[in-house]
């Protein structure tokens, strides 16, 4: 009996220095997985029907004020650039690549995944792997406006040395390429195409009246877009008139100028400075 009762003891203190080990390993293996700031938004981004409704939401109504610009010969997406005389020009429409045409959430999946931050090394080993996807509607629409004789302008801040390897990757998918007209304008192909677009844009509306601006980052539509969260805001109230009409955005919550506002666009800043930045940035309820 007394044997039988040590052997008890012995099993019961077994299992619950087993317990006690197994609930160590699941919180030591719970604390081991490493926090990114990015893990919500491309989790969003590659998983939400959420996402693709937005992005199709935003391609159908590019189309439906592709039509309305097509009858409307004074209708400028770049009045700015656009100058005067332009309603006999034959029409286009300028898109942002990244984010707006193409999906590069596996290389955000890869920066959080692996605890890194965007490099122009990683990047341009992503963009040659040319694995990008198109973002929901993106195809059918440029194709429909390719079909109804509007020239296609993208205007990326892909650098020069990645055009081929985009070209390649859109191919895949039967976007519009141009033909005979290069229409693929990337960052630093010309000596005055630097990040700001404007040039760029000029470029297109020399020759062209250009319908549509679509884009995913504020200066994807203007080159006042690295202020301050309020100069920002001031921005976007002076062209109220514009989103939804000329300007179409598309949602991307895992990057953009918006991000790097709070700490003043400079990225020499440390990690934890950057979001420390970010975090007194937030308008919090007091929980009261």
């Amino acid at each position: 009996m007394i044997a039988t009762l040590k052997r008890a003891a012995g099993a019961v203190a077994m299992a619950t220095l087993l317990g006690l080990t197994v609930s160590a390993c699941t919180q030591s293996t719970q604390s081991m997985v490493p926090a990114h700031d990015n893990l919500n938004a491309t989790l969003w981004m590659q998983q939400s029907v959420e996402f693709q409704g937005t992005a199709r939401a935003a391609y159908a109504l590019a189309a439906l004020r592709l039509e309305q610009a097509l009858a409307d010969r004074t209708w400028t997406a770049v009045p700015e650039e656009q100058g005067s005389d332009y309603a006999a020009r034959p029409p286009a429409i300028i898109v942002d690549l990244d984010e707006t045409v193409l999906d590069n959430s596996r290389y955000q999946a890869w920066l959080t995944l692996n605890g890194q931050t965007f490099s122009q090394e990683s990047w341009a080993r992503f963009c040659h792997a040319r694995i990008s996807t198109p973002v929901a509607g993106s195809v059918e629409f440029l194709r429909q406006a390719e079909g109804r004789g509007v020239k296609v302008f993208y205007i990326s801040n892909r650098t020069a040395d990645l055009e081929e390897s985009t070209r390649a990757n859109m191919a895949r998918f039967g976007y519009p390429l141009g033909g005979n007209v290069d229409t693929f304008l990337m960052a630093r192909e010309r000596p005055d195409w630097g990040s700001a677009k404007s040039t760029r844009r000029a470029h297109v509306a020399r020759d062209y009246r250009v319908l549509l601006n679509i884009g995913d980052n504020f200066g994807d539509f203007t080159d006042a877009y690295r202020g301050s969260a309020a100069d920002r805001q001031k921005v976007m109230d002076a062209n109220a008139a514009r989103i939804g009409r000329q300007w179409i955005f598309l949602a991307n919550p895992s990057y953009g100028s918006w991000e790097s506002a709070p700490f003043g666009h400079d990225f020499k800043k440390q990690a934890d400075e950057q979001r420390a930045a970010k975090r007194a940035a937030l308008d919090a309820w007091d929980g009261k």
